[in-house]
């Protein structure tokens, strides 16, 4: 496109701050490109559909195009036509013909309307990918907007410690498009969520830090709106610095801001789920929507090339997505750590859990703890500061790195989840499995000085059965998926309880409550940073749907009816009686890993297990398939410190029995005083908690598939 003219005059501008910068005079274009030979910035009315004009950015320098554009102001719309050549093979995949989306864009409107306009190629060609398409794609192609950054907080930080942290995984419109204190017109966006009377029960349940599924700008994908379904979670990221329109009324990023303002007025954090592994730009045959066309060379991982310096028309696929970003790049990991900065320094957020992590720290060898992004964190005095949680996985080759993570981090626990469900499904040896999951799995995390906060454990999450669908279900239903129920994973560890889904009959439904209460305490009491699924705590189901990231409906809405009956009602009361027990009794939270090993300053041992006659358990009750019910003793006066000086904290016994049948367990001697007594504070066999005293070598009658907690005080 040739440059039309514009009212005020272009001036040089600087190469820094990458993007478009309002300065109160004008606006300043930065865009990186070691590739191209011209960088255009089209600019548009306020509805995104006329081009006003097209100036060409007229400084390069360091590999960035740059230009000053005096008398523009926030809200004006924009886009990227990049020249350069088009050559596949090396990897160039130019094409001035597409307009593009800046990758520092702050803000995004309209929509991307699909056609073969907005791919580089021309589609159908017998060439394929090798052929060049000369269709304009402005009139398919959502624009840039330029913003005013300015907003007045009325809340400081909330900064949770890590040992005294509950996550809440939630979707801001699945959460909020059914919930009763949400007015119509705001129900799905940040402004809903952004209510007290969303925010004031969260807190209430006890959790600290509330973690959002994607909110970052994501695509909608030809195969899902073909069949009338949508990207519903979000895992499709095309703007690293744009919110979702989706969850907002118009470009205004003040509705955001003042949802995190109120959740810190609440005292909750706010964590986000960000996507930086791969783009909807997809492989060869995708379509060229911004980095692929600004610089493809630079911003995908791309096949080696052949001694003839050809053969980088194919994509490097670890994400399983066709593309995967290329963070060896330093202008590539700059951008995502500007992204990150900039989500923490202007939007203010607390931390962030990363999308299959490991492809952040896979350098061109395979996976590297010590490589450049992770580097850059650890470093970074912003992003050393907040939560930095990895899933962390992949599909590449060693993609597998649970624990694998540098100190600093914290990583999901998948090991957590399996284990525990198939302990309470009734699965054989799995008591081992359990014991090390209930103290923050140090086989995998007690390396390098990490805490065992740096385990997040789960039972459920966003990509799976919820808690009510793991104790109602054997198999997944995922047919409204339109994949035949060919999709989501096949080994849930999950136990319909003898009905599959739904069913009247009362016996069946008190187990499965029991089940949930069982799943519930066992993750809130474990050692580590326990992760709660918004909805389990009232029996939220998706109807045996495990792999719901399609379904924008009731399927995946939190149904807040099931929040008032009474089984919900009591659910709810459970956790909120869990997460005060953990609050308030510091040896469930431990700074520090567990050992087993006796302290000569309080003499006694941190963690001691027990068998159901009160011994400690040996080498051949670990090793019995059978052993399935056992406990844990937690001395509140063991060192809670490396410093050798006793504590004086309440002690803690959990009992396990995943047994379908009762068991008595004695209960264990309080040292020397006769006047202690084990108090029970948790009976999941009971559907009201009450506390009741017992004394040291009382015979408990542990009901067939419970958990019990007793507390003693020094």
């Amino acid at each position: 496109m040739s440059d039309t003219p514009h009212p005020h005059a272009l001036e040089e501008g600087a190469p820094h701050p990458l993007g478009a910068t309002y300065t109160g005079r004008g606006v300043n274009f930065a865009v990186f490109s070691a590739h191209a030979t011209k960088v255009q910035v089209c600019l548009y009315d306020d509805a995104g559909t006329t081009e006003t004009a097209c100036v060409t950015l007229p400084e390069y320098t360091d590999e960035v195009w740059h230009g000053f554009v005096p008398g523009l102001l926030p809200g004006t719309r924009y886009g990227l036509r990049v020249h350069g050549p088009y050559d596949p093979e090396r990897g160039h995949r130019f094409n001035h013909h597409k307009l593009l989306l800046d990758p520092y864009a702050k803000a995004h409107m309209g929509e991307l309307k699909w056609g073969p306009e907005v791919f580089g190629y021309t589609v159908g060609h017998p060439d394929g990918d090798l052929s060049f398409d000369e269709r304009d794609s402005a009139p398919f192609m959502p624009k840039c907007v330029v913003v005013d950054s300015r907003f007045e907080w009325k809340q400081t930080d909330v900064r949770v410690p890590w040992n005294q942290t509950v996550f809440y995984e939630t979707h801001v419109r699945g959460f909020t498009m059914k919930h009763p204190g949400v007015p119509e017109h705001f129900r799905g966006t940040f402004a809903g969520l952004a209510r007290d009377e969303v925010i004031g029960p969260i807190r209430a349940l006890g959790v600290t830090s509330v973690e959002l599924l994607p909110v970052q700008m994501f695509l909608n994908q030809p195969f899902l709106t073909d069949k009338g379904l949508t990207n519903f979670w979000g895992y499709d990221t095309i703007g690293f610095f744009a919110l979702d329109q989706r969850y907002m009324d118009g470009p205004n990023i003040d509705e955001f801001k003042y949802m995190v303002d109120r959740f810190h007025a609440h005292g909750l954090e706010v964590i986000m789920d960000v996507v930086y592994n791969h783009t909807p730009e997809g492989n060869e045959m995708g379509p060229t929507l911004s980095f692929k066309g600004i610089d493809n060379a630079s911003y995908y991982r791309l096949m080696p090339p052949g001694e003839d310096g050809l053969g980088k028309r194919y994509y490097i696929n670890d994400t399983g997505t066709g593309n995967t970003v290329n963070l060896s790049h330093p202008r590539v990991l700059q951008m995502v750590t500007d992204s990150l900065r900039y989500w923490v320094t202007e939007m203010r957020v607390d931390g962030f859990r990363f999308d299959l992590a490991t492809i952040l720290a896979r350098e061109p060898h395979g996976f590297d703890e010590g490589g450049g992004f992770l580097k850059s964190c650890r470093q970074d005095p912003v992003l050393s500061s907040v939560k930095l949680i990895a899933e962390p996985w992949d599909i590449g080759p060693g993609g597998y790195q649970v624990g694998g993570f540098p100190p600093g981090w914290a990583e999901w626990n998948d090991q957590f989840r399996d284990t525990v469900r198939a302990f309470w499904k009734g699965d054989e040896a799995m008591a081992p499995a359990l014991a090390q999951c209930l103290t923050a799995s140090s086989d995998r995390f007690n390396n390098r000085g990490r805490r065992p906060w740096a385990s997040v454990n789960f039972v459920t999450a966003h990509d799976g059965f919820t808690l009510a669908d793991t104790v109602s279900y054997n198999d997944k239903h995922n047919e409204a998926n339109g994949e035949d129920n060919r999709d989501g994973h096949s080994d849930n560890r999950s136990w319909n309880c003898g009905v599959e889904g739904p069913t009247d009959d009362e016996d069946i439904l008190a187990l499965r409550a029991r089940q949930q209460r069982n799943l519930l305490a066992t993750l809130l009491l474990s050692q580590g940073t326990p992760m709660l699924l918004a909805g389990d705590e009232f029996g939220r189901t998706q109807q045996g749907n495990n792999n719901a990231y399609c379904q924008d409906d009731d399927i995946s809405w939190v149904d807040w009816q099931k929040a008032g009956e009474a089984r919900g009602h009591a659910l709810t009361q459970f956790v909120q009686h869990i997460t005060h027990l953990r609050r308030t009794l510091p040896v469930l939270r431990r700074n520090r890993f567990l050992t087993g090993q006796f302290s000569a300053a309080a003499q006694v041992k941190d963690a001691t297990w027990l068998a159901p006659d009160g011994a400690e358990m040996d080498h051949a009750h670990w090793q019995d398939p059978q052993t399935r019910c056992f406990g844990l003793l937690l001395e509140g006066t063991a060192p809670g410190s490396s410093l050798p000086q006793p504590a004086a904290d309440a002690s803690v016994l959990l009992v396990f029995n995943a047994w379908e049948g009762a068991i008595d367990f004695k209960l264990p001697p309080r040292g020397k005083s006769r006047g202690k007594v084990w108090t029970r504070v948790v009976d999941t066999a009971l559907e009201a908690q009450a506390e009741d005293a017992f004394r040291p070598g009382h015979h408990y009658t542990v009901t067939g598939r419970s958990l019990l907690v007793f507390r003693s005080t020094t």
